[in-house]
């Protein structure tokens, strides 16, 4: 009798598990990284918004409104390979668009690659320096090279960390022609894309492109500045020579990526058939050429009303070409905001100015007169400082224990909150601080040095005149999934963008990128 209980019991199991329906894998998967993307933003001008933009994926997606990155200080490149990598830049050794070589100590960009020469550009590209797979990587070897995989973006670091090492193209604008262009790295460039740049080019249409208000500036009303202006009005074409650069600080830019995937689903098989495909798009949400939003309050809103509208052109277009059940959409962003202008003296808010070339000659006599004569500091870059590490070995000096001197010297500088030494960073005691900076920091691409500097001063290079205002308060922004029969919610308690390859992944069903070690959220649908 117990055993045909038991009996009984496994064939109803058997059964219940054959009759529950398990989602398919998507067709097509979308991410989308907007740069600079806050949540406040969203939340604060959502009454300026249409239906099928920010509110229908309000509406339909599952929210995440308080994501962040696991290490310090992101920027566009290191963000976007975050991203895909699943990792962080410890591992995946992208710690900027820009770092010093260890050898030359002089800068090189995260996709330079003089082996790959460019499609419609000078510019030679690869994404050998990202140093782990990617999502589109595993893609590629699961289906054996049958997922397509391609990536758009304004810039070329964005467009290359979005396809990965195994892409079928990487496409970015070209911002001295106004061409989009692509490099040698991945597939040949497609004759399609070629068609389209002579066809209807932006450099065909830059002359009749103008920004304006998309909406009365009377309703602009929720961010205002004493450098205001009451409206705006840009004409790229004004700027003979950073036109494109400028387009592509713009809102306008979003559309012309909506217009290439639109060219995209056209001419290729992308979502049409049970392979699943991965589509990586980057859009813009930062402050127009750099200013600040104390110079442009106008200018961000209406940068996030015409984003609601490019948002809605994209889900239509998704919608139309492959149907949203068919396709998994994530939206994320890059989690760091273009540096502010320093605080009005008239608020007493301290404040002041770090040098960090004058920083580095002071150091540099303060070991001569501690260890000898000799150029100790080799060079600094990105409130890091590198030291001669030839020169300390011919010396027979102790480079744990001079990092560790220039650590107390440096500490004692106007400005500086706290200094990181390699040797406390990689094999010191842990704290949440040091571990954020630590995942920012690689061993072989960092300095010897990293120097904290006090929120609400500012670091000033005298050689470029550029001028970055310290804020160290978090930036809210969002992690949402769309599509693909996600479950709609919006959850308040915090994650991190790591979870986000893991859980393409698992709704693939494919390997997790190599160097990722988050877990996948499977409870979207």
């Amino acid at each position: 009798m117990r055993g045909l209980i038991t009996s009984i019991l496994t064939i109803l199991t058997i059964t219940g598990l054959q009759a529950q329906s398990t989602p398919g894998t998507p067709r097509l998967v979308v991410g989308l990284t907007i740069d600079q993307l806050r949540t406040d933003y969203i939340e604060a001008f959502s009454s300026l918004y249409g239906d099928k933009g920010f509110k229908r994926i309000w509406k339909e997606g599952r929210i995440f409104r308080n994501a962040s990155y696991t290490f310090a200080n992101p920027d566009r490149a290191s963000a976007i390979a975050a991203i895909y990598t699943g990792t962080t830049p410890a591992m995946n050794g992208i710690i900027s668009q820009e770092w010093l070589d260890a050898s030359s100590l002089r800068p090189v960009n995260c996709v330079e690659d003089p082996e790959f020469m460019g499609y419609s550009t000078a510019e030679y590209s690869s994404a050998a320096k990202l140093l782990t797979s990617t999502i589109a990587d595993e893609l590629k070897i699961a289906t054996q090279r049958k997922g397509l995989v391609y990536s758009l973006a304004p810039f070329r670091d964005a467009a290359i960390f979005g396809a990965g090492h195994a892409g079928d193209g990487a496409f970015w604008l070209n911002d001295i022609t106004g061409k989009w262009c692509g490099t040698t790295y991945y597939s040949d460039f497609p004759l399609w894309l070629s068609q389209y740049n002579d066809r209807q080019g932006i450099d065909f249409r830059i002359e009749s492109m103008t920004w304006t208000p998309a909406l009365p500036k009377e309703t602009y009303t929720y961010l205002t500045s004493e450098n205001g202006k009451e409206t705006f009005k840009y004409n790229f074409n004004d700027s003979k020579r950073h036109k494109f650069k400028r387009l592509a600080t713009s809102p306008l830019i979003n559309d012309e990526i909506n217009l290439l995937v639109d060219e995209l689903l056209r001419n290729t098989s992308m979502g049409i058939d049970q392979i699943p495909d991965l589509l990586a798009l980057t859009y813009y949400a930062g402050n127009y050429n750099r200013q600040s939003n104390q110079d442009g309050p106008i200018e961000i809103q209406d940068t996030y009303v015409r984003l609601d509208r490019s948002l809605a052109y994209l889900l239509d277009i998704l919608d139309k070409r492959i149907g949203l059940d068919n396709v998994l959409f994530f939206i994320t962003s890059t989690g760091y905001t273009d540096s502010e202008t320093p605080d009005l003296q008239q608020y007493r808010i301290p404040s002041g100015e770090f040098y960090l070339n004058r920083c580095a000659a002071l150091l540099n006599m303060y070991l001569m007169a501690t260890y000898g004569e000799g150029q100790y500091v080799a060079a600094y870059h990105n409130q890091q400082i590198f030291l001669d590490h030839k020169l300390i070995e011919q010396k027979q000096l102790n480079l744990t224990e001079i990092q560790q001197k220039t650590a107390e010297f440096l500490i004692q500088f106007s400005g500086v909150n706290e200094v990181y030494t390699a040797q406390r960073l990689l094999l010191g005691a842990w704290t949440p601080e040091i571990h954020r900076i630590r995942n920012a920091y690689h061993r072989k691409r960092s300095g010897d040095l990293v120097i904290d500097v006090l929120p609400g001063w500012s670091i000033v290079d005298e050689i470029t005149g550029a001028n970055h205002v310290i804020r160290s308060s978090h930036i809210p922004m969002p992690l949402i999934f769309m599509g693909s029969s996600v479950k709609p919610e919006i959850i308040h308690t915090p994650t991190t963008v790591d979870h986000i390859a893991p859980t393409l992944a698992h709704f693939m069903r494919i390997r997790a990128p190599n160097a990722s070690s988050s877990a996948p959220f499977t409870d979207l649908r």
